[in-house]
This record gives structure tokens, sequence and C-alpha cells, in this order.
């Protein structure tokens, strides 16, 4: 079987931000190759084919017209400003975007990124699904869209066949995880090193709402947080987070969730379960001994935390990223939900 790349579409619209759309061939560009064919192949694409006009006061002309997405493995919609006012919301999907999306294939990946969640919405690919996008937006989109479930919290949302992220620096986030669930968190951990990001950035949006009191500086809880991850492997309750923040357990529990947008609890559970994913790509270490290491407890505990936050059993996700490696370069399915 000849190796292919992932096929990548990006769609720019009338008011493109360039930030947004430069994120897919950044970071995709970095998973590098496999055999001599790139992981993945990034296009960019406008409605008619014609240049797009940005909020960066210049007009952008591209290669690729709609047809793009018709052959395309993952779509992205970048995030648009049309007014050029910082609000970045739009109006309508813009004439033609419907039909356009009419070719999608019903295999293919969709993603927005910030504001472009108006896009998707307006298209109805979000009804009954939980989607995000940036904090200032998130309630503009409840209202509009009541049968989209708005997230605020979150720096993206995946939701299997359709992801979206909040603002600017969480496309990278999104694209991050987009690599790491069709290539492994090596390849995934190897992209963010060369880009100069963290992998995983704990917590959500919520960390970055402006509040009007800042709090003062040394009180936070990322020396209790790095000393968690060191000691994954046994019991960490939050009064012993607390103590190694010098804090009471009610003040450590409200700046955590500031601080990361989670509660201790949850924050544990997803760093317990993402260890336990690495190991699972990386080892030959069995799910019970993959469990006790993440913190788990046992196997059972680590199949329903697994199965909770991917859908999938510890063998169907070790076996899924072991057949990946084995056919590394081909174009890669969404993972199993």
């Amino acid at each position: 079987m000849t190796a292919s790349p992932h096929r990548v579409a990006v769609l720019a619209l009338d008011g493109v931000i360039t930030f947004d759309l430069g994120v897919p061939e950044r970071v995709f560009a970095t998973a590098g190759h496999v055999d001599g064919v790139p992981r993945y192949d990034v296009r960019v694409c406008s409605l008619d084919g014609g240049p797009v006009r940005t909020t960066a006061g210049y007009t952008i002309n591209v290669e690729h017209g709609p047809e793009l997405l018709a052959t395309a493995d993952t779509v992205i919609v970048a995030t648009v400003d049309p007014a050029g006012n910082h609000v970045c919301d739009l109006p309508e999907p813009p004439p033609g975007l419907a039909e356009v999306f009419a070719d999608v294939r019903p295999e293919t990946r969709i993603v927005s990124f910030c504001s472009a969640a108006f896009v998707l919405a307006g298209l109805g690919l979000l009804d009954g699904r939980a989607a995000t996008t940036h904090w200032m937006l998130t309630d503009r989109l409840s209202e509009r869209h009541p049968a989209v479930a708005v997230d605020p919290d979150v720096l993206f949302v995946d939701e299997g066949r359709i992801l979206t992220s909040a603002g600017a620096g969480a496309a990278v986030d999104l694209c991050l995880h987009l690599v790491r669930r069709d290539y492994g968190s090596e390849v995934a951990n190897a992209v963010a090193r060369r880009c100069v990001m963290p992998p995983w950035r704990e917590g959500g949006q919520a960390q970055f709402i402006e509040r009007p009191v800042p709090e003062p500086a040394g009180t936070g809880t990322a020396e209790a947080r790095e000393w968690a991850l060191r000691h994954l492997d046994r019991p960490l309750s939050i009064d012993e987070l607390a103590a190694r923040a010098r804090m009471s357990r009610r003040s450590f529990t409200r700046r955590f969730r500031e601080e990361t947008g989670q509660s201790p609890a949850q924050w544990l559970t997803r760093q317990r379960v993402d260890h336990a994913r690495r190991l699972l790509e990386s080892s030959e270490l069995t799910v019970d001994q993959i469990a006790r290491h993440a913190g788990l407890g046992t196997g059972v505990s680590l199949r329903q935390h697994l199965r909770a936050v991917l859908g999938v059993s510890p063998s169907v996700y070790r076996r899924t990223f072991r057949e990946r490696e084995a056919t590394a370069g081909t174009a890669v399915p969404a993972a199993p939900r």
C-alpha cells in the first residue's frame, strides 16, 4: 500500500485572522515525515478560489478553491472577524458556504478555530453537540444557537468528527491534540518542542478571563501541581496539595480553579489518564501495571476512566496506536469514540 499524507484543507473566509490561518501549516508541517512522505499535507482554499481579505490590512491570494474540501481528510475553518473590530462575530454563514460543505465527505473531520464556531453552528453542524469558542463570545453563541451545548471554560472540545477551539493560542492546542490523536503522544510532544509550546496546557480558558482584582504574586498552585506530577503513582489528597502550596484547603481549591479552570480532583484525574495513555502507547506494561503507575489503582479503574474520557478500552487504544505505527504515513482515520 502506497503511503499518503493526511490531507488538511484550511478554509479562509473574508476577514480571516492571519495568525490563526497560519497555525495548521506550522503545527502539522512540524509533524515530519515517514519514509520520505509527510504525515500531513496542508493547503489553504477560499470559497471561490480568489483573494481573501484579512484583518491585518492586506489581502492574500490562495492557490485553491472550494473543491479542495471534497477531498480533505480534515477541514479547518480559520478564525474570522468580518467587521475588523476584534469582536470576531459572524452575522451569518457567507453565501455559498452550505453548498460547499455539502460536498465534504461524511468521514471528514471538521474543525473550527475561535469565532469560526459560528460558521459551523450556522450550518447546523454543532446542533446537539458540545462546542466552545472564545470566552468573550460564548454567551453570544449560546443565545444565537441554543441547540449547541457551549462550554465556556475549555480550550477545545473534541466531539469525534467535529472539534472546536477557543481563541488564538487554543488553535495551537487543538492542532497538537489532533497530532496526538492521529499519531500518538511521542510525535505530538516532538512537535510541541519544536514549536516551543507545552504539549498539553493545563485547564481551560477560564484562567484567562479578565478579573478586576489580580491575585498577589507568589500565591499560586504551580509548585503543588509540579510536585503532584512527579508523584502520580501514589494517592494524593487535596489537603496534602494545599499544604504543599501553604494554603488552606478552601483557598487552595479556589485558587486552583482560577489558575487551571478545573477542580483539583478533575485535574488530577486528567493527569493520571494522560500518563496512562502515554504508557499504553510507549510501553509493554500490562493494564494493571499501568493503572498502578498512573495512580488509578486497578485495571478496572483505568478502563472506566479511559472509556469516560476517550470512549475506548485500554486494549483498543493501545492497538490503535500500534496499528498506526505499522502504517505510519497513510491517511489516518479519526480515533474511535
